[in-house]
């Protein structure tokens, strides 16, 4: 269950980072479309924020499931890898963070 969850959060944080890269590239590149409107901005910094505490919530959780599987059956090679995809977690935490203060940045700019 932990780890279908983490895997779910991950994937969907994933997308959207995407999409969002994706849509600040065509932002920048097109002139027609600089113009964000304030709403935009509000969504952007809603997702930011819930996102990244769904990714700190998943990566608990994956974390929680993986030392107790390590205490009951010892550490291998599984593990290891888990061990890494949770701290690529949370570094993929760390990133929406900054991404929540740019967005964050940009809305107060705006106002």
């Amino acid at each position: 269950m932990h780890v279908r969850y983490a895997l779910a959060v991950n994937v969907i944080v994933c997308v959207y980072s995407i999409a969002q890269a994706l849509g600040e590239i065509r932002r920048l590149v097109a002139a027609r479309f600089a113009y964000r409107s304030m709403s935009s901005y509000y969504f952007s910094l809603f997702l930011d924020q819930v996102l990244a505490y769904l990714l700190m919530s998943a990566s608990s959780a994956a974390a929680s499931r993986n030392d107790l599987w390590v205490s009951s059956f010892g550490q291998d090679a599984f593990n290891k890898k888990i061990t890494t995809a949770m701290w690529l977690s949370f570094l993929g935490f760390i990133t929406l963070a900054a991404s929540s203060l740019i967005s964050t940045a940009n809305l107060f700019s705006m106002v």
